[in-house]
């Protein structure tokens, strides 16, 4: 990691300082124009003095002062100056500054105390100013260099430092016993933070891994039980090669490939599930469904009465996730109601509800919580007797929970079980 971030900022850096050097390069001329600009007329002010007193201006170090007519004629009793033509006089007559080979110069128009007009120029020489612009443009860059390399080590000595709590909290990770967590800093920062989650995150690889044992294990309990059934009734009539024993043991092997068909797709049905695949959604009629469910209760069942609101309730979900959470409850409430089953169509401002209610022994208060959870079953003898799985309700909750619902257990009016399944609500769909 120090590598990826040393690499990218001595980079910037390069090139931020490597700017800032061509611009400060191409700034020395101009700044060394304007330098002497400004020295030429610190020197103009006294001679234009001298002068328009009648006197000659007295020398000044790094400046050549010069006393002209109008016309650029010498007056100070020395040689022409060279370079200075007609164009360059007018300039420096209104105060303008111009160049003259490898002279730059400066000039005022004074008036004499004869009233005589006269131009007083001063001037430096311009030689060596490309050399040291490009003097200076090479110093600048060399240090853009030197700054860069330098802001690299810098950037890799912190980046090395600041990273030693992750190393060490890497260490940490890699002889980390099971069950163990990581050691939390003290300090509120960001490294504390990663602790914080990655103890998290353990935590809940620890309970999926838990729950996985354990549903591996009741699966493999649930599919031993029809599997040794069928075996020993196969046993039983190899052993006994009686015809009115053998149509015994195949109707009854046929019950138990059914029973171990039905779990294998309820295990299917969560394994997709908890895939991720889901069905496309749409507006679904509860009160249709409800009945037609009851319809499908096997003969010899206690009668089941469907309780509508009026009109209908749309539920936000797929028809068949609508239709498999409506089958298990009833056949869950069937194999324990003594004579009725009630089942209740709710909407509301947002959500719409089924209840079912059942006249059975119910659901002890200390299993609600965990009833929905899979393979597990109030007593032993709700277990195959009853025919159950303990997958049932197990798929209605996570049906439910997929979709944004809830599904709760509490207690029925008739003494039995209430089981309530809440939907979100499909809004602006009138019936067909």
């Amino acid at each position: 990691m120090w590598l990826r971030i040393t690499v990218p900022a001595a980079i910037v850096t390069l090139a931020v300082l490597l700017g800032l050097a061509v611009l400060a390069g191409r700034g020395l001329g101009p700044l060394r124009m304007s330098s002497a600009s400004q020295d030429l007329g610190e020197a103009l002010g006294p001679a234009g003095a001298a002068v328009s007193d009648g006197r000659l201006p007295a020398p000044a170090d790094g400046v050549i002062l010069r006393v002209l007519d109008t016309a650029g004629a010498p007056l100070d009793g020395r040689p022409p100056v060279a370079g200075l033509g007609t164009d360059q006089i007018r300039a420096l007559e209104a105060g303008e500054s111009v160049h003259s080979g490898m002279m730059y110069w400066r000039g005022a128009a004074v008036t004499t105390t004869d009233g005589s007009l006269r131009l007083v120029v001063a001037g430096t020489g311009l030689v060596g100013l490309e050399s040291s612009v490009h003097t200076g443009s090479r110093w600048l860059l060399g240090a853009a260099l030197i700054g860069a390399v330098l802001a690299a080590a810098a950037t890799w000595l912190i980046v090395r430092i600041a990273l030693r709590p992750v190393a060490r909290m890497r260490r940490s990770v890699r002889a980390l016993p099971p069950g163990e967590r990581l050691p939390v800093p003290a300090a509120d920062d960001e490294l504390r933070a990663l602790a914080v989650d990655f103890n998290a995150l353990l935590a809940r690889q620890e309970e999926v891994s838990r729950r996985l044992r354990r549903f591996t294990g009741d699966a493999a309990h649930e599919l031993r039980s029809p599997v040794a059934s069928i075996r020993v009734q196969a046993e039983v009539a190899v052993a006994n090669p009686d015809p009115e024993l053998a149509q015994e043991t195949l109707a009854d092997v046929l019950a138990e490939a059914e029973r171990l068909s039905a779990l294998l797709d309820q295990l299917l049905a969560l394994a997709r599930s908890d895939a991720g695949e889901m069905q496309p959604a749409e507006p679904v009629e509860l009160v249709t469904e409800a009945r037609a469910a009851a319809k499908r209760m096997p003969p010899g069942s206690p009668v089941t009465r469907v309780n509508g609101v009026v009109g209908s309730a749309w539920a936000y979900a797929a028809h068949a996730e609508v239709e498999l959470v409506l089958n298990n409850l009833l056949r869950n409430a069937c194999r324990y109601a003594r004579s009725q089953i009630v089942v209740s169509v709710l909407a509301g401002h947002s959500t719409v509800r089924v209840v079912v209610d059942d006249d059975g022994p119910g659901v002890p208060p200390e299993h609600r919580e965990r009833v929905f959870d899979r393979f597990y079953r109030v007593s032993d003898d709700r277990s195959r007797s009853s025919g159950g799985s303990g997958l049932g309700l197990a798929m209605v909750a996570e049906a439910v929970r997929r979709r944004g619902g809830r599904v709760t257990v509490g207690e029925s009016p008739e003494g039995g079980a209430r089981f309530q399944v809440s939907w979100r609500r499909a809004g602006n769909v009138s019936a067909p």
